[in-house]
């Protein structure tokens, strides 16, 4: 009788157990708390609790905590770090055919954008990221980048012996380059204080990032070129992908899928918000004519040894 109890109790007691143990996966990311990638991976590990009947704890790591975006990019291959959404600006070492998604004035709009990121040649580019030890999930949005100075900047001659910061991207370097500038590749955590100092005199980023890092302090213009579209990138270590149960990365990827949507929608909305108090604060916004920009750069792609030409054409095909 009591054995019959106690095997009773060890069947009720397997049945209770979670459909896996209990998981830990540490995300983190470049930005500040007010971003829309913070919100949207704050989202992103709601869902991913939800669909594991919380047996999937997402930790989310903001403001650089676990390293600037390269060293998070390089944990995600050693497995030091599980998750990481990062701008394309430290991505070309780890996989060379993103150059494509940096060409200025690439894109049309965002719809566009879209089109090219959730289809064939926006699947292939998260791909390719598998023989560098990292697992691509998903295209999030960082923004359209625009131009900030301590001067207004209207034509591309306006940017002459200008000390730029911009990411560490040879593609964008090469572009400021070919309009005049001195761009100065520089990690994010430099870029306000070097700016106060006179390091450096202007940078280039989307409008969530110049508001939630209070970029008027050290700015007084900001130019809206939309010279680039900026994406955030969410990726996987493949060692902690590889780890996981089938179900496990099953609820990871549908948990992206739809924070991607989440997280777009929340970037236009703080966008708008953030503009207008950009404004508030002092910082003279400049509308610019961006056609004598992009005379100035047509002929890039054919500059840069990363850019296929095949694939150029496919995006340019998606505009229609």
């Amino acid at each position: 009788m009591l054995r019959r109890l106690i095997a009773a109790a060890l069947l009720a007691t397997a049945f209770m157990q979670p459909a896996f143990a209990e998981t830990v996966i540490k995300a983190g990311h470049g930005t500040t708390t007010g971003h829309p990638t913070h919100l949207a991976l704050e989202h992103f590990a709601k869902l991913v609790s939800e669909k594991s009947n919380g047996d999937i704890k997402v930790e989310v790591y903001p403001d650089r905590q676990l390293g600037e975006e390269r060293e998070m990019v390089e944990g995600l291959q050693f497995g030091s770090v599980d998750m990481a959404v990062v701008s394309t600006g430290p991505l070309l070492a780890f996989a060379p055919d993103l150059a494509v998604v940096d060409l200025p004035f690439l894109f049309k709009d965002s719809q566009h954008v879209y089109r090219v990121l959730d289809g064939d040649v926006g699947t292939e580019l998260l791909k390719s990221f598998e023989s560098r030890g990292i697992h691509g999930l998903a295209w999030w949005e960082n923004g359209w980048r625009h131009l900030t100075a301590k001067k207004d900047i209207s034509k591309p001659a306006d940017l002459s012996g200008l000390k730029l910061r911009t990411m560490q991207n040879p593609v964008h370097m090469a572009a400021f380059e070919k309009l005049g500038a001195s761009p100065i590749p520089m990690v994010w955590g430099e870029v306000f204080t070097s700016l106060g100092q006179g390091v450096i005199d202007a940078q280039e980023n989307p409008i969530t990032v110049i508001y939630v890092n209070s970029l008027w302090e050290v700015q007084s213009h900001l130019m809206l070129t939309g010279h680039v579209y900026g994406p955030h990138v969410a990726l996987f270590s493949k060692m902690k992908w590889d780890s996981l149960t089938p179900e496990q990365q099953t609820i990871i990827s549908e948990a992206a899928k739809e924070s991607t949507g989440f997280q777009r929608e929340k970037s236009a909305e703080l966008e708008k918000e953030y503009l207008a108090k950009i404004k508030e604060n002092g910082m003279t916004v400049v509308e610019v004519d961006t056609a004598p920009f992009r005379d100035a750069l047509r002929d890039l792609a054919a500059t840069q040894q990363n850019i296929k030409p095949e694939m150029l054409e496919r995006i340019n095909a998606a505009a229609q």
